[in-house]
């Protein structure tokens, strides 16, 4: 697996999504996901599948170290004492001694940043947590988490997708040093894959859609992506990407949809409203 090396962290750049998988569904998928080549899973408390995720790496027989955990402590759980509570709960949910990447999920406008960063370093101090960082930051508040964390911060993890402009925090995580980590990569797909530039570059490489667009992320400097599947043929074609690689004028051409600027998770929850998110580069 390729990884990207981050502030001490090497970080698969492709990973596995949990987000709405449940149950065995869910551990079948994971512990498929690992037998195909997969190496990073990504997962929090707010998805209530920590457990399953646990399960399915037990099942995998994959050896712990060389699997690269991610769970993320919830918005109303970042207080000092409460993140360090959060995170105990979610290794033992998970049924691990450490996770590699510990995040807030959400930062709370309730919540002065400076403790929740103070008990994330904590958290690297107590062993529970190999690395930290962070989700759904803006430029600003990205800025102020790397000043006021002693440890460094090893990624910022964002809706990104080529629909969406995100250069301004690309550009911020890699001058801290951070990886840009992409969920809803494929923008759920539908009118993204019918575009122009994605359907003409798949004609040429022989892949489908989805890999062209997975493709184009990891490709850029520092980025991850952690696509989501619920079939076991979704992961497989998800991870076949090293094969083959995009042109100057192709990366750029699939660059060019960022211009219309969608994003997917803006749907008025009270993390959302209080965000100024970046304007376009």
């Amino acid at each position: 697996m390729h990884n990207v090396m981050v502030n001490g962290a090497a970080i698969p750049v492709i990973g596995l999504g949990t987000w709405t998988l449940q149950g065995e569904v869910c551990s079948e998928l994971v512990a498929h996901a690992l037998s195909l080549g997969y190496r990073h899973l990504d997962t929090a408390a707010y998805y209530e599948n920590e457990s399953a995720v646990g399960e399915g790496v037990r099942f995998s027989g994959i050896p712990r170290d060389d699997v690269f955990v991610t769970t993320k402590v919830r918005a109303a759980d970042i207080t000092p004492g409460e993140l360090e509570r959060s995170a105990e709960k979610s290794l033992t949910r998970l049924g691990l001694e450490t996770v590699d990447l510990l995040l807030i999920h959400w930062p709370n406008p309730a919540i002065p940043l400076a403790g929740p960063i103070k008990a994330l370093n904590a958290v690297i101090d107590s062993g529970m947590a190999r690395h930290i960082g962070v989700s759904n930051f803006p430029t600003g508040m990205l800025a102020e988490a790397v000043r006021l964390s002693d440890a460094p911060l090893v990624a910022n993890q964002v809706e990104y997708h080529p629909y969406i402009d995100q250069t301004k925090v690309h550009a911020t995580c890699r001058a801290a040093g951070m990886a840009m980590v992409a969920y809803c990569p494929l923008a759920r797909g539908g009118a993204l894959f019918e575009e122009a530039a994605i359907g003409d570059a798949a004609k040429r490489h022989g892949k489908s859609a989805a890999q062209i667009v997975l493709r184009w992320l990891v490709q850029q400097e520092g980025v991850v992506a952690i696509p989501r599947a619920e079939r076991k043929e979704w992961l497989a074609e998800n991870i076949d990407l090293f094969d083959f690689k995009l042109s100057g004028e192709e990366m750029a051409a699939i660059s060019r949809l960022r211009l219309r600027n969608f994003r997917i998770h803006d749907f008025g929850s009270p993390q959302c409203d209080s965000l100024q998110w970046d304007t376009p580069a």
